[in-house]
């Protein structure tokens, strides 16, 4: 009996030391199965450059439909995920009728995501350093609003109010041309596919024009499937925009008041209507994206709201009370827009 007893004490004993070992060896396992969680980093960067044939700006040509370069710079905090905080700094070059070379873009705002809804509200200031004023009719400290110290006097001359500004056509063109809008937009994903968009954006000093601007717009996307391409890593989308600027009456630095005695005070600006369409192909950090911009402006209406450098008299039917001159620009009509980018993030990109 004390026999037995022994044995079944040993094998209580053994059973006892294979379970506590199995338990211990289960116990560290799991412990590798789940590490500790990633700490929440708010901070990241967005960062990024392109190249295009034309920079095109709500239909019009910022470059004279020459090529231009960009880039941006973009820190972000992010509170949570649903609400982001962000300030950044871009860059293009131009070619203005004041002869400014470079825009550059200081701007700011907040990002809060609601769902299937990103909003996204903020301010954008739009700087172009290096500008040249042309107006003989701008006397220095006459008080014309708008008026430059530094006014140049074109090889018409002083003696010629209405052509006495650029050099081929007499437009005039303020030194400075900046301004600042405020912005409220929302991207509302409607499936992985698909994707529209609402924009207003508003300037009590459109271009420094002396007249108010309100642009409101929407955009449309659809994205194609990941498989489209198979496992290359290609991606492709199809976008577009229809868009409206309103603009008010300018300062009488551009008035007409020469010719048109009722606009001496300034002209009524051209609003106007201007859309795009086009078709896109990622690949990782790159996009190619290939357009279609236009706008509903007359070439006589697009000079006396652009002042443009390279207008020339081509028919009498582009005289208008806002141009007097019948000069015409071909800077708001249609044009096609090649433009290949990289944008990056330092989360994702540097890590």
């Amino acid at each position: 009996m004390g026999i037995v007893m022994k044995k079944v004490v040993l094998l209580a004993t053994a059973l006892a030391i294979v379970s506590g070992s199995a338990f211990a060896a289960d116990l560290r396992v799991k412990a590798v199965k789940a590490p500790p969680p990633v700490a929440f980093d708010p901070w990241d960067i967005a960062f990024g450059a392109a190249l295009m044939n034309d920079y095109v700006f709500r239909g019009i040509t910022q470059s004279n439909h020459k090529p231009s370069v960009a880039a941006y710079f973009e820190p972000r905090y992010n509170i949570n995920k649903d609400v982001q905080l962000y300030i950044g700094a871009a860059g293009e070059s131009i070619s203005f009728p004041n002869r400014a070379a470079a825009e550059i873009d200081i701007y700011g705002g907040i990002r809060p995501t609601v769902g299937m809804f990103a909003f996204d509200f903020g301010l954008w200031g739009y700087l172009y350093p290096g500008g040249t004023c042309y107006n003989a009719a701008a006397i220095p400290g006459s008080g014309i609003p708008g008026s430059d110290a530094g006014c140049a006097v074109s090889p018409f001359g002083n003696s010629d109010p209405v052509t006495g500004g650029l050099p081929i056509n007499g437009n005039f063109a303020k030194k400075n041309a900046s301004f600042y809008e405020g912005y409220a937009k929302v991207n509302i994903t409607l499936n992985d596919q698909f994707a529209v968009g609402l924009n207003e954006y508003y300037s009590p000093n459109f271009l420094n024009l002396g007249a108010w601007g309100n642009y409101a717009s929407i955009t449309g996307k659809w994205t194609a499937p990941s498989t489209t391409f198979g496992s290359s890593g290609v991606g492709m989308y199809i976008s577009g925009e229809f868009g409206r600027q309103w603009l008010g009456t300018s300062d009488s630095f551009y008035g007409t008041g020469a010719i048109i005695p009722a606009y001496a005070a300034g002209i009524p600006e051209p609003s106007y209507n201007t859309w795009n369409v086009g078709i896109g192909f990622t690949y990782k950090v790159f996009t190619l994206d290939l357009r279609y911009s236009d706008t509903n402006l007359s070439r006589g209406a697009c000079n006396a709201f652009t002042s443009d450098y390279t207008a020339k008299v081509q028919s009498a039917g582009a005289v208008s009370a806002i141009n007097p001159g019948g000069f015409e620009s071909n800077w708001c009509g249609a044009t096609g827009i090649v433009k290949l980018s990289a944008d990056l993030t330092a989360i994702t990109n540097l890590k």
